[in-house]
């Protein structure tokens, strides 16, 4: 076979691939079904910014995951095995506003634990190009750095968690105050609801937004609060639902309800913020405790000392 003959061959082959490549990459930016038709079923009356916070990426991209997919989806169900708990995790999911599955969290455990799986292998390499003896502990330290990965997901899924409901905590007697004086100059509960979501950006928004949502499709609005209420991890926030709940069923003053809770988380806040200071204040006794003034006596006493060993001297 003349040179010719291969070149072309391998020419062929190449372009070939790069038109595979090519029209792969225009078919993954090409919008979604999903993308496209989401902004005319969700109900929320928010801005697109509020519906690209609503729906979050794949777990993996297109490429990845029909090439990796399957071995990771094996590497997680492994994991969901031996850790359980899929009901709790399901839930901090649901208190992180995060739309992924089980599943997708358990992939995204595996990824993280091969990170560190990788650079652990890497380092390991690295010392064992100087001590070859030392492949067994190289090894331990991987599956250690493993388990640490996946252990370190489900952490960071517990801060984002605690991030969201701090800012839920900071937004809600805003918002409360908000519904309060809609409600006040006589709209009904779904309008002055409206009005506030629309008004208003926030992770309590949003919250809001799917109540309004839940409102809008036919679901009683006691019914719509009594779920935010069972799927917030807040005492505040199921107190604010079960108060509207309540106000809407039985004809209560609503405003003076939402009122008086916006009061009491600004008092709780207050008082947390006390809390805090007091803390605060016991851990900046310990710079001065034991730098400060060990210092100050030892530039106070060492001339005084220097002095006397000199005379004595």
């Amino acid at each position: 076979m003349s040179a010719e003959v291969v070149g072309a061959a391998l020419g062929a082959l190449g372009g070939g691939a790069i038109l595979l490549v090519a029209a792969r990459i225009a078919a993954i930016r090409r919008p979604q079904f999903a993308v496209r038709v989401l902004p005319y079923l969700r109900d929320v009356g928010a801005d697109p910014r509020a519906i690209a916070a609503t729906t979050s990426a794949p777990a993996l991209p297109p490429v990845v995951g029909a090439v990796f997919g399957p071995g990771l989806r094996v590497a997680a169900d492994g994991v969901e095995r031996v850790l359980g708990g899929a009901a709790s995790v399901q839930r901090r999911l649901d208190r992180a506003a995060l739309d992924r599955t089980v599943l997708d969290f358990r992939v995204e455990q595996v990824l993280w634990g091969l990170v560190c799986f990788a650079v652990a292998a890497f380092l390991g390499l690295l010392r064992g190009l100087r001590d070859p003896s030392a492949a067994l502990p190289t090894l331990v330290v991987c599956v250690v750095g493993f388990v640490f990965g996946v252990l370190a997901r489900d952490s960071w899924l517990s801060t984002q968690v605690r991030d969201r409901e701090r800012r839920i905590v900071a937004e809600f007697p805003t918002v409360a105050e908000l519904l309060a004086l809609s409600v006040a100059a006589g709209e009904a509960p779904v309008v002055a609801l409206d009005r506030v979501v629309r008004r208003s950006r926030g992770e309590l928004s949003h919250e809001l937004g799917r109540v309004l949502a839940a409102v809008r499709t036919g679901r009683p609005v006691a019914t719509a609060f009594d779920e935010l209420a069972a799927r917030s991890g807040l005492p505040l926030v199921a107190r604010f639902a079960a108060g509207i709940a309540v106000a809407v069923e039985r004809g209560t003053p609503l405003a003076d309800v939402l009122h008086a809770q916006a009061a009491d988380v600004r008092e709780a806040g207050r008082r947390e913020l006390i809390e805090v200071a007091a803390r605060k204040e016991v851990l900046m006794m310990i710079p001065i405790v034991f730098l400060v003034m060990p210092t100050t006596v030892v530039f106070a006493f060492f001339p005084g000392v220097l002095g006397l060993h000199l005379g004595m001297s």
